[in-house]
């Protein structure tokens, strides 16, 4: 896995992207929208400061990451790609996206939230390094969800 920055045709392809049911709230809007309306990844400036795209060694897209910088932390957003999903692939992925934000701002420390009923994704960040710090309701898409902060606190301190 390689880290580059998230272009055009990487966005457009991530709108395409499709999740089996429960999975299927983290779908985007089309590309079209998101462009028209600058959300996220569509505003291009963002993009650029935010967004970094992960792809293999034939430079397919395996999945996406946001690096949103809050007063002493980076957050991060995962993406990755739907037909990838289950086979192993999160720890490895979330841990190279959590050592990439540490790289650029050393001093900040790495977090992400993630719904509390994603036990997938909770085990995949905490095979990758990550630790459940604190654990809330939060405004989602449905009302308000239960959420685990994870904070990014590999065992392995040279990393």
């Amino acid at each position: 896995m390689t880290i580059r920055p998230l272009e055009i045709q990487h966005a457009a392809e991530i709108c395409d992207w499709v999740y089996e049911p429960p999975y299927d709230i983290y779908r985007w809007p089309s590309w079209e929208h998101m462009q028209k309306d600058e959300i996220e990844f569509g505003d291009p400036v963002l993009r650029a400061l935010q967004y970094i795209a992960i792809v293999d060694d034939s430079s397919a897209l395996i999945g996406f990451a946001q690096l949103f910088p809050m007063t002493g932390v980076t957050r991060l957003g995962l993406g990755l790609r739907p037909d990838l999903c289950s086979l192993g692939l999160g720890p490895a992925f979330s841990r190279l996206v959590a050592l990439e934000a540490r790289r650029r701002e050393p001093q900040h420390e790495i977090d992400l939230e993630v719904l509390a009923w994603n036990t997938r994704a909770v085990r995949a960040y905490e095979r990758g390094g990550f630790r459940i710090t604190d654990t809330y309701a939060r405004p989602s898409q449905s009302g308000y969800a239960e959420c685990h902060c994870m904070v990014f606190e590999p065992k392995d301190q040279n990393d």
